[in-house]
């Protein structure tokens, strides 16, 4: 075994919306009242454990709000557990929110720059791959502008082409795929595809269950911030989309592909 990355117990319990906006003020006020209440946290991720080897490509999948997202940012240290441990291994290359790790009064270049030296690269190393990060990114002319100035989908490319040109140890991905045109996701498939060929280890969130299927050895699925299965591609696929169909079609037949859900899912 050569892990490279491991979960043990790891569990994240965050603030409701409803208590981000319940300001200060508020708070006093319903204090003095005899009103105040204490904030209310959600369960995140509950009771995490999993390990990775150097080199696997792993697709995680679930419903909106299953913790897929969250999974991506305590692993790569976004976010700390509140509970449990991790530990990883190598240099890790998020490409989780569009706007990580970016300075929005720097200039792209700079910014090309700063991403690479908080992943422990050097200066010298990175403006040499700055050429071929501008170019891959179509961001060759707005080199020199604040980032604040590029739009979601310039800033997408960006975050991507630094992430996958430096070609980490560890690179994490989450529904990248789904911002920017149609050239670009062309351009991303065929990079990604490249990666597939070597030693990195490769952790990506995607609807695109075609694109999960035909790229991954091995997928997660998440459900309410436990992990339901892991296991091999198209076992866990199937698995996966015959939950979704009992959900819409409670008559749906109880086997799908020949897999039956008795006995494999973790509750």
């Amino acid at each position: 075994m050569n892990e490279i990355i491991r979960l043990d117990n790891v569990s994240l319990s965050r603030r409701t919306q409803e208590e981000f906006s319940y300001d200060f003020k508020k708070t006093i006020f319903s204090f003095l009242k005899g009103k105040y209440r204490h904030p209310v946290k959600r369960l995140v991720l509950n009771r995490i454990n999993l390990v990775i080897e150097k080199g696997e490509k792993i697709g995680i999948i679930g419903a909106n709000g299953s913790g897929k997202s969250t999974l991506l940012k305590v692993i790569s240290g976004i976010l700390q557990p509140t509970s449990g441990h991790v530990r990883v291994k190598g240099k890790i290359a998020p490409v989780i929110e569009l706007e990580a790790g970016f300075d929005d009064q720097l200039s792209v270049f700079d910014n090309i720059i700063l991403y690479g030296v908080m992943l422990g690269f050097s200066r010298q190393s990175m403006k040499e791959r700055s050429d071929s990060i501008l170019h891959f990114a179509d961001l060759q002319n707005e080199a020199n502008i604040p980032v604040k100035g590029l739009s979601s989908g310039m800033i997408a490319r960006l975050g991507f082409a630094i992430a996958t040109d430096i070609q980490p140890d560890i690179l994490i991905l989450d529904e990248v795929l789904s911002v920017g045109d149609e050239r670009f996701k062309r351009k991303c498939k065929q990079r990604m595809e490249q990666l597939w060929d070597d030693q990195t280890t490769v952790l990506f969130v995607s609807h695109e269950l075609e694109m999960v299927k035909n790229s991954c050895q091995r997928l997660i699925w998440l459900d309410k911030g436990e992990i339901k299965y892991i296991g091999p591609v198209n076992e866990t696929l199937a698995l996966y989309l015959q939950e979704i169909n009992l959900s819409e079609n409670p008559f749906f037949p109880n086997n799908f592909n020949g897999h039956s859900l008795h006995g494999k899912i973790r509750k």
